[in-house]
């Protein structure tokens, strides 16, 4: 009879074990990633970007002047590059040239990628590629399986139309794949194809993002496998996404659309930094209970009852981010972004400085910009094991999406593939607040 009792005790603590570590979310891990960096035969200096804008639009002077008053306080540098099509006078945004860029920036990314981790198209089992503006048949992504051979039981996506923003829904996407795929590696590409959203019109709310977006791609790996925790780089600990397409302002604040002469471009609201306030504020709120610590969440909560109870007028308490993070990845999607990010989670000079280099060096590359920050932290030596990273980004619909990492193993050099390698050293620079062309 004991016999039995024991027996079935085992039994049962058996099952339980099971039950709980298949039940368990599996942990993500990135193994390494890379980032796209452009010729030097595509770099736009102020003086080249204003010449092509006086030639193109020779017959609206005030159109001119507004995209070099743009580029005065843009805090972008001399060395930002676009598209080789973008480069002629006229520009030749041409299918065959828009195929021409995402092959140069996707292949050169996943190339790189690969040599720098040994991994073999054949060990990939999932692929995602995020481009919002550029969504040609086929698509991107069997642009990717047809280059590299992927295996034919690939699992393949392509997300367009989803803004800055989509690099972080690719990596949700990436890790809610790899929950239920044991045992699999995840490829994922972010980036902007240039070429054929090059606005060629003379409308002032149109013309802001070709002042501001430039050629980028980054590709990342992506393991659920218990193996490759001794050798990743980061863990994945949190993605938290936020949607305010419901409301009509939100929706449209980001809009692809013709010009009066027909002329397709993106139309840049004057609301949009009040709407991404709006969508960082719903994003903290769902992503500060699980980061911030037992004392700041107390405070938070304080403040949000006495305002509810006693006065309405009381100041909102900010939580204080800098005891959950040690670093900071703001999507560079231009000055006014990150100064009003910096505002809002009261942080200092260094923890924007990432972004506002990245806006410096590279310009605003959509979704793959928060993976030119990571990869300026790591440049400079200070991302150490055990330390937490926050990504922000923000995209049209409109989106607030943030990721948070845990650093596995301390950088302790500049990587030899890093896009910061042969410049890191003169950063950070000063950036005024207008430079005068």
């Amino acid at each position: 009879m004991d016999l039995l009792v024991l027996l079935t005790s085992v039994f049962i603590i058996i099952i339980i074990a099971t039950v709980y570590f298949m039940s368990k979310p599996r942990s993500i891990y990135l193994m390494d990633y890379t980032c796209y960096k452009p010729p030097v035969t595509c770099r736009v200096p102020f003086s080249t970007f204003m010449e092509h804008s006086r030639l193109i639009l020779k017959d609206n002077p005030k159109s001119v002047e507004f995209q070099m008053r743009i580029l005065e306080r843009s805090g972008l540098g001399e060395e930002t590059c676009l598209p080789p099509a973008i480069h002629f006078i006229p520009p030749t945004p041409t299918m065959e040239a828009a195929r021409s860029e995402a092959e140069e920036v996707i292949f050169s990314s996943i190339d790189a990628l690969m040599t720098k981790t040994g991994i073999k198209p054949k060990d990939i089992d999932i692929l995602i590629v995020n481009c919002s503006l550029f969504s040609p048949t086929p698509s991107l992504s069997a642009m990717v399986v047809n280059k590299y051979k992927l295996r034919s039981n690939i699992k393949s996506f392509n997300l367009s139309g989803m803004g800055c923003s989509a690099g972080l829904i690719s990596i949700d996407l990436a890790r809610d794949l790899l929950q239920v795929h044991p045992g699999s590696i995840a490829l994922v590409v972010s980036t902007e194809i240039i070429t054929p959203n090059y606005y060629r019109g003379s409308e002032r709310a149109m013309l802001l993002p070709n002042c501001l977006f430039r050629m980028g791609a980054a590709a990342i790996l992506l393991s659920n496998k218990r193996r490759d925790s001794r050798h990743a780089k980061y863990k994945l600990v949190h993605v938290v996404r936020t949607h305010k397409g419901s409301e009509d302002k939100a929706y449209k604040c980001v809009y692809e659309q013709e010009d009066p002469q027909g002329k397709i471009g993106i139309n840049l609201s004057k609301d949009l930094m009040v709407i991404a306030g709006e969508a960082l504020k719903s994003n903290i709120t769902t992503i500060g209970p699980l980061v911030l610590p037992a004392s700041e969440q107390l405070l938070f909560l304080i403040t949000l009852i006495g305002r509810k109870i006693f006065n309405p007028k009381w100041k909102p308490y900010i939580p204080d981010f800098k005891q959950a993070f040690e670093h900071f990845c703001i999507h560079a999607g231009g000055r006014a972004v990150i100064d009003e990010l910096q505002k809002s989670l009261q942080l200092s000079a260094e923890h924007v400085e990432a972004s506002r280099m990245t806006l410096h060096r590279f310009g605003n590359t959509s979704s793959s910009s928060l993976w030119y920050e990571m990869a300026y932290i790591e440049a400079k030596g200070r991302m150490k094991k055990g330390d937490r990273v926050w990504q922000i980004a923000f995209g049209s619909g409109f989106k607030c999406n943030s990721a948070v990492w845990q650093c596995n193993i301390t950088v302790k050099k500049c990587p030899e593939d890093s896009p910061w390698k042969d410049c890191i050293e003169r950063y950070p620079v000063c950036i005024p607040e207008v430079v005068k062309l």
